[in-house]
């Protein structure tokens, strides 16, 4: 548990902040590490045992590395289905096909992220996924994620809640960003699980 929380209800920009700053102190060997130990442990889920579609991400910088596992989920004939983001930032969708399928891709003056080059599936192709896996800065003892603030995944999720899609719903972290509290909104859903290099913690 993080002790970055003091206050019951922490300020969200400077929780950003602090969590930017300390991935930002990792070396290139620490999240190699972390990304073989998080493929690892995500593996072991009941959820993606039996998934047939999962729709995930790919790790760009010093987010908790997702290639090793999105390549691990392909050889077992899982479907991967990976974001495209979109100019008004909800999510694309397209099929993963290995890394040789990824293009990086800059939007406006950000980190450029690599997306899929094939078809694209439309936004509701998250819709047909078993299970998501979401990225994150961390998770709360309640489940509640806190996303980099772009709102994308927020829209990801609002989907979902509108569909009669009932996927299993991950975060990815490291193991320092399962915190105490989170700042939380109106519109924040609670994810089932999160996987961090160390283990699985579920909420109910």
């Amino acid at each position: 548990m993080s002790h970055l929380e003091d206050g019951p209800e922490p300020d969200k920009g400077m929780l950003r902040r602090e969590l930017l700053a300390a991935r930002n102190r990792l070396t290139s060997d620490d999240v190699r590490r972390a990304a073989v130990a998080l493929a690892a442990r995500a593996l072991e889920l009941p959820e993606l045992t039996h998934a047939r579609v999962v729709a995930a991400y790919v790790s760009v910088g010093t987010e908790p590395g997702t290639l090793a596992l999105l390549d691990a989920l392909r050889a077992r004939g899982v479907r991967v289905l990976l974001p495209a983001l979109l100019p008004d930032n909800d999510l694309d969708w397209g099929a993963y096909a290995g890394e040789g399928s990824l293009a990086p891709i800059r939007h406006g003056g950000k980190m450029a992220l690599l997306e899929p080059s094939g078809e694209r599936l439309g936004p509701d192709a998250v819709t047909d996924a078993d299970v998501v896996l979401l990225p994150g800065l961390a998770v709360d003892e309640r489940g509640l994620r806190l996303g980099r603030g772009g709102g994308s995944y927020d829209r990801v999720l609002a989907r979902l809640a509108d569909s009669d899609a009932r996927p299993s719903l991950a975060v990815l972290l490291y193991d320092g960003e399962v915190v105490e509290r989170v700042p939380v909104e109106p519109h924040d859903r609670p994810v089932h699980a999160v996987v961090t290099p160390s283990g699985v913690r579920r909420f109910t």
